[in-house]
């Protein structure tokens, strides 16, 4: 069962290990973008970075839509994005996601600055916007302590 869905550009890192991964009692994290997946290093850079115990699972955008479609996912899984634009296009491929959790897109140029862990290019601006109209509830958090922020008071 997917429990916790996240957009973090820096994946999986010392924050989401720590905190995320016990509070939500996560078995699994399957990380979803298309470069990730593409990319052997930086998934067994990510095999690393997991806890002991959490296995690590890397689709593409479609990739996962269709797996979703015909495999039922048993263990406590968190569901890893890089960015708004994969998590719009898993949604409309079918994917039930009613709660997303942003913890980080970094700023960068030709990025407008939402919050001071959030950035977003006009397409993912965009996305975030999609995702609202198909009643995706989206909160920044960077961690569980931290006050959780509704996005529509950002945007």
């Amino acid at each position: 069962m997917i429990c916790f869905c996240r957009i973090d550009d820096r994946l999986i890192h010392g924050q989401v290990v720590t905190t995320w991964v016990n509070i939500k009692k996560i078995e699994q994290i399957i990380v979803v973008n298309d470069k990730v997946a593409e990319d052997k290093i930086q998934k067994n850079i990510l095999n690393m970075a997991a806890p002991q115990g959490v296995k690590v699972h890397t689709f593409g955008v479609e990739k996962f839509a269709d797996v979703y479609k015909t495999t039922p996912i048993k263990k406590r899984t968190m569901l890893l994005f890089t960015n708004s634009i994969d998590v719009d296009r898993v949604v409309e491929l079918g994917v039930d996601i009613k709660e997303l959790n942003i913890g980080g897109m970094r700023y960068q140029e030709g990025r407008k600055q939402l919050t001071k862990a959030l950035s977003v290019t006009p397409e993912e601006e965009k996305a975030f916007h999609s995702l609202m109209d198909k009643g995706v509830d989206i909160t920044i958090q960077m961690v569980p302590n931290d006050e959780a922020k509704n996005m529509r008071e950002v945007m």
